[in-house]
């Protein structure tokens, strides 16, 4: 995958502030400052965009999962798509920083028989997530992230 280091400036971070600020701590830090948020485990998830094809970066909750991590589409709650689950829908080939554990992954929206078998665990590790779909007439996506080379599960 032809994709830059996420070291790379030309990967745009999410303008929101506090992804913005957890996201430069967390990659400046090489993975070892700000990898929870309300003390969940978070991870960076760097994507292209589906028009720009630009690189993106924003700041997840995740759950690991076997051999992959799950994350949430949740936005909050809000009736629309984060940006960045709409960007993997087109582009589902991205890069994850856990930890100081850099790798490429494959993005792919779970079933909602297989969102249902997950939902608790996720719902046990961020506690939100529940409100966020009683607040929304859409299924929030839980999207697995399976790593595509050897660095991906440490």
């Amino acid at each position: 995958m032809n994709s830059p280091d996420t070291t790379d400036p030309e990967v745009r971070i999410s303008p929101i502030g506090w992804v913005a600020k957890q996201a430069r701590l967390y990659e400046e830090s090489g993975g070892t400052r700000g990898t929870t948020v309300n003390d969940a485990p978070c991870l960076l998830l760097d994507y292209r965009g589906r028009r720009s094809g630009q690189w993106h970066r924003t700041v997840l909750i995740y759950l690991l999962d076997r051999e992959s991590y799950l994350i949430v589409a949740s936005n909050g709650g809000a009736d629309s798509h984060p940006l960045w689950y709409r960007s993997i829908g087109k582009n589902p080939d991205v890069k994850v920083r856990v930890g100081t554990n850099r790798f490429a992954a494959r993005a792919h929206t779970l079933s909602r028989e297989e969102k249902a078998d997950v939902w608790p665990s996720l719902v046990e590790i961020f506690s939100p997530y529940d409100a966020y779909q009683r607040k929304t007439s859409r299924d929030i996506p839980v999207v697995r992230l399976h790593p595509t080379d050897e660095r991906g599960i440490k």
